[in-house]
């Protein structure tokens, strides 16, 4: 594998071919998804600073394990890019500085490359050095004279400073991401110390704060969060998302009044009127595509699953006035993903990289 600085696009899951080959194994179709993996790997591998779950080789072995042709020089490079942000991680630890989103988020972080290391037919031993980091998060950090959460960050996604710091709160670049995937993990029995005691505060911190996109200063200094704005319900950002990783959390917790809530969560929002007029598009990261998969995973962990065939109907419905208007081809923003959801199969157990599954 050749590592490279700045590699091209075609390495991108979210929007190049690799994601696009996710649906053609989805299907069945390998040799269409061979020919867009030779063009995603065409200008070498990243395994580099900028690898994760969604860019270069981490990225790479999660298609390749959807067809279950996952090389060992590709899951020895992940490995090393495991390796690479977990020494980082720790000298900032050590340092005593806040941490980056992308330390630790499911896009570009850790949360991602441990979804990944669970998703391997055989445990691996990175996976049992990457839940103790997102653990660590759990503890507090002292930070101009004040305690904040150990995920507590001065930068946004965009990489912009936040007056104060924030808590980002979402599946995507927030602690929902980790809440996830400490869950998933305890529910195959991939345990470390702390955990439990980990999934319990973060699911804790998206009770009080969960109803937004991110946490200020401003909101830490009230004696009560304010209320939140109509948003736009999604996967990425949004109540959706953060109560299918409350749901996942209780699931691992045995919390069947957590449960109940997350559940509830889910169904109000997504027959909302108010809050489904804040979907504009067909989209996996921030549509319907999203919705629609998200919903099934509640479902098909609910004990009253008929609950929400209605909402799986009617999201599906608007997935398929929507999908046509959607511009891009790719996974996360494009037709690819979305007819995926459409299709609504996952032999490959392709909606794991969305921390649902």
């Amino acid at each position: 594998m050749t590592a490279t600085t700045l590699p091209p696009r075609t390495q991108d899951l979210s929007e190049g071919p690799l994601g696009i080959a996710l649906l053609d194994i989805e299907r069945g179709d390998l040799a269409v998804a061979r020919r867009r993996l030779a063009q995603a790997v065409a200008h070498g591998v990243s395994a580099g600073g900028n690898a994760s779950l969604f860019h270069g080789a981490p990225a790479l072995e999660f298609v390749l394990a959807r067809a279950g042709h996952t090389g060992v020089d590709v899951r020895e490079g992940v490995d090393r890019v495991v390796n690479a942000r977990l020494a980082a991680a720790r000298r900032r630890q050590s340092s005593g500085a806040l941490p980056h989103l992308a330390e630790w988020d499911h896009i570009r972080g850790l949360a991602g490359l441990g979804a990944l290391l669970l998703t391997r037919p055989v445990p691996s031993p990175r996976l049992t050095d990457v839940l103790p980091h997102l653990v660590s998060l759990a503890q507090p950090v002292r930070c101009g004279g004040r305690l904040l959460p150990g995920w507590w960050s001065a930068v946004g996604p965009d990489g912009e400073k936040v007056a104060g710091g924030h808590s980002n709160n979402g599946m995507a670049h927030g602690i929902a991401g980790p809440l996830a995937v400490l869950s998933l993990a305890a529910r195959h029995d991939v345990l470390v110390p702390g955990q439990r005691e980990a999934i319990g505060i973060f699911a804790s911190w998206l009770d009080r704060y969960g109803g937004h996109y991110w946490t200020t200063r401003a909101h830490l200094d009230a004696a009560e969060p304010p209320e939140p704005g109509l948003a736009r319900p999604s996967w990425c950002y949004g109540r959706p998302g953060i109560a299918r990783a409350q749901q996942l959390a209780a699931l691992a917790l045995g919390d069947r009044a957590r449960r109940q809530i997350a559940e509830d969560t889910v169904l109000r929002t997504l027959t909302e009127p108010a809050h489904l007029a804040r979907i504009t598009d067909a989209t996996l990261c921030h549509g319907w595509a999203g919705l629609v998969t998200l919903a099934r995973a509640v479902a098909a962990d609910s004990p009253a699953a008929e609950r929400f065939t209605p909402v799986i109907d009617d999201l599906r419905q608007r997935l398929t006035t929507g999908l046509d208007h959607l511009s891009k081809p790719g996974f996360m923003e494009g037709r690819s993903g979305a007819q995926l959801a459409l299709d609504g199969t996952n032999a490959t157990n392709w909606t794991s990289v969305l921390l649902i599954t």
